[in-house]
Order: structure tokens, then C-alpha cells, then sequence
């Protein structure tokens, strides 16, 4: 059968054609006719997270009928595959670098060098989110029990999603860490590039529409709530008027800060330690170590200066 006999009545044979010139421009705009790009794949890497959630927490996110004598095998069986399909991932992502850059090495040593440090890294990851979920159990008083928190908190999906992406982030893969964090963010409406630095007993609670920038960094014990952004206060850009990559332009938050619903901190500033910035409070401007923050303190230092709201 044709494509034209099952495309009867709905123009498909004409839709095709246009889409193919479509897509044959954009190649060629990109100087990619000849090699298409294959980039990591968010069906791939879904599954990828998955199997690694239930490799840290076999109990709790494996199989249901594991017992004590399986777990270890199970473990072992899952971590072989996960992570020969996570160094496909990270090698199309080193492929696809190399083309852009007009390179023939051949990346499989580094992808498989990569994806090896990974897996040493793992005890490290499982360590940090039992800190986040311990700091979460400790930090709610709805949370009945830490295998609630584990299961039923998006804050920890986020966190399992971050703890495992920016390890890859560090290791060279960002396309891939990036990936993985967008997961997150489709999911729990959790915003955190790979690139933040976040220490242990992080505690997001409720979460939806929190935003944490690429050069973030945050302390330990540090709990935010929903709604909150550490973000950039304004883009740089150089002579040619393009966008300035990488530079520090996300808050610090040190340790034992506390941030309050829907508040919005910007720019290269310092949250000091043990400070409690309130709800819907707008900082452009660092604060001292022990400080309390208000939105009705904020407004009170706008019009002091003269402006307005």
C-alpha cells in the first residue's frame, strides 16, 4: 500500500514534501545535509533515571518482589544496563560536539571514561539524597515517614533528577545533564540547571515554579519553598552584542537560609548564613549573615531611596 492510498483525503503526499524542503533547508542553514545531528534522547534518558532511582533505592523504587538475597544481584543487573545505555547517550552528545567543531576523534573512550566516573560517583549521590530527604521528613510536618517523602515529594524527584545531573554536568555531558533536569521540571514544575551548586539536606517544599539558575550557589540545609527564583539579574553581552556565556550571575545562598514562597532573589549577591528571606520579597542586593527580610522591609528601603514600586 502506498503512502498516497492511506494519506486519501487529508493532502499527506503535499505535507510530506513540504516538511522534507522544510527540514532540508534547515540542515543546510546549519551546514548539516550531509551528517544530521543525533543528540541524546529524552525517551532514552527517562528510563535511564528511572532504573537509577531504583539501583539508589531498590527497596523503595525497585522491584516489588525483591527480597534480601535478589537485591544485590538486581542492583548489579540494572547498574550493567543503565549505564551501558547512559554511555550511548553521553556519546552522541560528544559526537555531536565533535561535528559542530569539525573534529573526527573518535569519542567512545571519553564517553565510556565519563560514564565510569559516573558510576564511582554514585555512593556520593545516594548520600546527599538521603540527606534531602532526611532534611525533608524533618522539615514537614505532614511527612509521616522518610519512604512518604521519598515516593510522593516532587522536591525529592527534583533532587534524585539534580544530584545525578550535575555530576554528568561536571564530567563534560551537559546536553545530557541538561536533559535530565528538564525531566524534572516537566514533571514536578521544578526548575534547577545541572550547573547549580547545591549542598547536602536541601529541602524544596511543595516546589512548583521554583527556578534555580546555572551559577547558583547554595548551602547546606538551605529549604525553599514554591514559587521562589534564584536568578539572573541582567544578561551581559559583548561588543558583537551577543550574550555573554557563563559567567557568575546567580545568587549565593549560604548555609541554614530560609526562603519563603514566591520570593524572587537576583543577581551575583550573598544570601548569609541562618538568614530568612520572606514571602514575595524582590532582593537585588546582598544581606548579612542572621538577616530577616520582608516585603514590607524591601518597601520600606524603596521609597527611603526615593523610588518606586
Amino acid at each position: 500500500m502506498s503512502l498516497s492510498d492511506i494519506a486519501t483525503g487529508w493532502g499527506i503526499d503535499a505535507l510530506v514534501a513540504e516538511l522534507r524542503d522544510l527540514r532540508v533547508k534547515s540542515l543546510e542553514h546549519r551546514q548539516r545535509r550531509e551528517h544530521p545531528p543525533k543528540l541524546p534522547s529524552r525517551k532514552v534518558l527517562g528510563p535511564i533515571i528511572d532504573s537509577l532511582g531504583a539501583v539508589l533505592f531498590p527497596n523503595r523504587l525497585g522491584q516489588e518482589d525483591l527480597n534480601d538475597e535478589g537485591i544485590d544481584y538486581f542492583v548489579g543487573h540494572t547498574l550493567d544496563s543503565l549505564l551501558r545505555q547512559l554511555e550511548r547517550q553521553v556519546a552522541l552528545e560528544l559526537r555531536f560536539v565533535a561535528e559542530q567543531n569539525g573534529s573526527s576523534t573518535d569519542v567512545k573512550p571519553r564517553a565510556v571514561e565519563i560514564t565510569r566516573e559516573f558510576a564511582k560517583r554514585l555512593p556520593k549521590i545516594r548520600r546527599l539524597i538521603d540527606s534531602d530527604i532526611q532534611a525533608a521528613y524533618e522539615g514537614d510536618p505532614a511527612a509521616r515517614s522518610s519512604d512518604e517523602v521519598l515516593v510522593c515529594y516532587p522536591g525529592i524527584t527534583a533532587s534524585i533528577h539534580h544530584r545525578v545531573a550535575h555530576e554528568l554536568y561536571n564530567l563534560g555531558a551537559p546536553l545530557v545533564a541538561r536533559v535530565i533536569a528538564e525531566l524534572a521540571h516537566s514533571a514536578t514544575g521544578i526548575d534547577i540547571h545541572p550547573g547549580a551548586q547545591i549542598g547536602d539536606c536541601f529541602f524544596i517544599d511543595h516546589g512548583t515554579g521554583v527556578v534555580i539558575g546555572e551559577t547558583a550557589v547554595i548551602g547546606s540545609r538551605v529549604r525553599v519553598y514554591q514559587a521562589v527564583t534564584l536568578g539572573a539579574k541582567r544578561f551581559e553581552k559583548d561588543d558583537n552584542g551577543m550574550l555573554v556565556k557563563g559567567n557568575a550571575r546567580h545568587p549565593i545562598v549560604e548555609d541554614d537560609v530560609v526562603i519563603y514562597a514566591g520570593a524572587t532573589i537576583l543577581g551575583r549577591i550573598t544570601i548569609g548564613k541562618g538568614s530568612i528571606i520572606g514571602g514575595n520579597v524582590w532582593l537585588t542586593h546582598s544581606v548579612p549573615p542572621g538577616s530577616h527580610v520582608s516585603q514590607g522591609q524591601t518597601r520600606t528601603e524603596i521609597f527611603a531611596a526615593g523610588g518606586g514600586i
